[in-house]
Parts: C-alpha cells; structure tokens; sequence
C-alpha cells in the first residue's frame, strides 16, 4: 500500500509500485526515497504517516496548519531536532515541501527516525493506570533529566513536557517528543517576551502559570516534568487531584500525596519542589536536579557491601596490582555523551578528552578536575593530539579541518585544511615540528605544525 499525502486527495490509497497517484496524480515516491506506508495518528498541529526508506522504516510528519506560526513552529522543530543528539531525543533527518499535482501551496515534511515503543499516557491506560513505584519513578526522573539537560544545554527549553510526549521503548528508553513548541534561549525571546509578544502554548494540568501568561522559562520544564511524575505515581490526571475542584486550575494545590502512598517523603518532597508556584523556589537547572537524584537513589537504595569471600583478586601483571584510582565526570556532569577520544599531556598531569557532545575538556589527571571546556567542532570530536611540549593541542571532528588550539588558554592557532574527507588519526613528531595526519580519503599528509604548510 502506498498512500498519497495530498491533503485534497479524494482516494489516497494506492498500490506500491506506482509513482503517481492514481486518483490525483500527485507524487506517491517523496523526494524520491520515501514511499508512505500506513497513517499513524493525527494531533492538533500535524499527521504523522510510517514510510519506507528502501525498505528502513521513518515517521513522516505532515503539517496540516496552514497559518504563517504554524509553519514556523514547525520549520522550528525539524531545526531543533537536526541540533540535538542524544538518543533520547528523536533524531529529524530530512525537512521538506511537497507539492500535490496541479498546487502551488506547499505541504511541509518532516522525516524522523522510527520510535517503537507506547507514550507514557497509553503505557499507563494499559497497565489500568496503576501507578509506578518509587523505584522506578527515581529511574526515569533520572532519564529524563539527562534529556533535558541536553535540551538545556544548546540553549533550547521544550515547554510541553506530559506523558503523552514521553515515549517507552522494548529496550527501556524514554524518548522526549513534540518539541514543536520547544523554544530557543536568545537575546531576541527575551526582548518578545518582555514585550508579551510571545505565543501561548499549554497543556492544562502540565504547565506553570508563568508559561499560561507568556512567561515561560527553563524552569517551567521543571514544573511540567513533576506534574507528569504526579501522574505516573498516582495513576490520576493532575488537574483531578486538586484541593478545591472547582478552584482556579492554574493556581490550586494537588492533594496528591494521599494517592502516592508507595513513595517516601523523600521523593515526594523533591516532587513538590519541582512544582514549586515562583520559578525561584524551583531547581536552578539540571545539573542541580541530577545531583539532587543521585543523593535520593544513594538514601533510599544503599549500595549493598559484597561478602568478603565472593571479592575476586584484583589483575595483575608482571606481579604488579592494577585497580582503578578515579574517574573523571560522571553520568550527570562532565560530557553529556559518548566519549570518543582521550590524550594524555606529555608530563602526565593533563587529560584531554572528545566525544559525541561536540565538546573537549581538559582536566586535572590527579585531582580529577574539568579545567576547561572548548567548544571547536559542529559536530563530534573524534582525534586529539598534544604537543610534545605541551602547548598545542591538535584536534578533528566530522569533517577535513584540522585544528590547533593553546593548551593553556584554550583559544585557536590555526585551522589546517587538505583532506577532502575526515580525519581518522593525528600523530605529532617528537621533536614538536610536524604533524601527521590520516584521512578517510585514503591520504597521509604531513605538516608544519607551526604554520600549517
């Protein structure tokens, strides 16, 4: 079955082998690659369809608004997302327009990878909205917080945090989505805001009274990410648990302690403080909220001694013990991904290290310190290199440019360029003079360090 997306299309089901379709004659085969395969569901900005890519299956997204603000919120999302790596966050491949037969109004695309899985909200009606224990709340605060922290951290907030935007996957992961409200950090925001030139967007029982009056925030993420938890722990809609039901929605208190009996006070005071009514009386930002978990988890699970008797020797060699001194970040502070790449100063007393959150860091090796971070790269950082002097620190990222910064102060020497492709490998020769450098192009070059020649 092949459909066709035509918003005007009077029978949009087609057979799989044909380019047009039968009934409008529009394209069926999207920019050539995408052949769209069944509708998935329907929301109130957009249609969401599955398609084939050569047999791999996306989602494709199809804005069904046509004001001038909903195609740039939409336009917002697929820029958002294309910014954004983490796997807890989709991953926007392809924005595009496409336009039916004889039309010249456009309809606006957008391709994403395919999540498996249930949101939060079905996951929970199929269970009979039995709430989910303390133990697992502490674990997926924990996940989301990590998503957020990176939604933070490229100066991004998603302002519609609910069940129903969280998804669950077979293998555990929970997935942030819809950030077609999410909004950008910038001189510029601040300014509309101020002016109250900001749109409204809400969801009732989630969102802060800053954000119902134009004024959303950071923290107002905070406050949506514990009424969702309100939810999941009590099984019940936020907005059912108010005081005084026929109160004011924005400003009520929940009473929803009394129907989340499974968890301690611990949890259930870091909850309310999530959902605290001034934005100042909430936590200033992720890396407080992490924090603020690993000390609930480390309270209310303590790690368990192991019996002497089952303590395995430590490995040797050549007679000699090896065992672990210290390490350097942690799953809530340091790199927020994958770390790629790692070099050692040439007097032992610096670490530098890259990865996937297109950041390097230079840290004390003995104290285990960050000294610095250096933000060079679009992409991931994938080789380093140091000097053998320790002044220069050569780095590569997803693309042909080589590169060099000052190991002290952190700022750029000079960018080498050459390859056509990546580089893979960097190598410094001892006497600090030339540098080596390999390439997915197939080449080893050679260069003078000092002026990149």
């Amino acid at each position: 079955m092949s459909l066709c997306i035509n918003p005007n299309c009077q029978n949009t089901d087609n057979p799989d082998n044909l380019l047009r379709c039968q009934s409008c004659g529009s394209e069926l085969l999207l920019e050539g690659c995408y052949r769209v395969t069944r509708h998935i569901g329907k929301g109130g900005f957009a249609k969401t369809f599955e398609v084939s890519d050569s047999g791999k299956l996306k989602i494709l997204k199809v804005l069904i608004l046509k004001e001038a603000k909903a195609v740039s919120l939409f336009q917002q999302e697929a820029e958002v997302l294309k910014r954004l790596n983490h796997p807890g966050i989709p991953n926007a491949e392809e924005y595009f327009k496409f336009f039916p037969q004889n039309s010249q109004e456009a309809v606006h695309c957008l391709i994403m990878d395919k999540i498996d899985g249930e949101n939060l909200y079905e996951w929970l009606e199929k269970r009979g909205n039995r709430p989910i224990s303390e133990k697992q709340a502490v674990f997926w605060l924990t996940q989301l917080t990590n998503i957020l922290h990176k939604v933070h951290q490229q100066q991004f907030f998603h302002r519609d945090i609910k069940p129903s935007n969280i998804m669950l996957t077979a293998d555990g992961q929970l997935v942030l989505i819809d950030f077609g409200i999410a909004r950008e950090i910038t001189g510029t925001y601040e300014k509309k805001q101020a002016a109250g030139q900001i749109t409204k967007f809400v969801s009732d029982g989630y969102a802060p009274l800053e954000q119902i009056n134009g004024h959303a925030v950071p923290q107002s993420d905070f406050f949506a990410l514990g009424r969702t938890f309100v939810h999941l722990l009590t099984g019940k809609y936020p907005l059912d648990l108010m005081d005084d039901p026929y109160g004011d929605p924005y400003t009520a208190d929940l009473n929803w302690r009394v129907e989340a009996n499974q968890i301690s006070p611990l949890l259930a005071d870091f909850i309310d403080h999530l959902m605290m009514r001034s934005v100042k009386d909430r936590p200033a930002n992720t890396q407080a909220i992490l924090e603020r978990l690993v000390e609930i988890n480390e309270t209310l699970y303590p790690a368990k001694l192991t019996k002497s008797e089952s303590v395995k020797p430590l490995p040797t060699v050549n007679g000699q013990i090896f065992f672990l001194e210290r390490t350097l970040g942690s799953w809530y502070s340091g790199h927020s991904d994958v770390v790629r790449t790692l070099a050692i100063s040439p007097d032992g007393q610096t670490l530098v290290s890259g990865g996937d959150d297109k950041t390097i860091k230079v840290w004390n090796l003995y104290s285990a310190e960050e000294i610095k971070t250096i933000t060079p790269h679009s992409t991931q950082v994938f080789v380093l290199a140091i000097s053998p002097d320790g002044q220069t620190l050569v780095s590569d990222s997803d693309d042909p440019e080589i590169k060099l910064f000052s190991m002290t102060t952190g700022q750029p020497i000079l960018t080498i360029t050459g390859h056509s492709e990546f580089i893979t490998s960097l190598a410094i020769s001892p006497d600090g003079q030339m540098l080596v450098s390999g390439s997915h192009d197939k080449t080893v070059k050679v260069w003078n360090l000092h002026n990149g020649k």
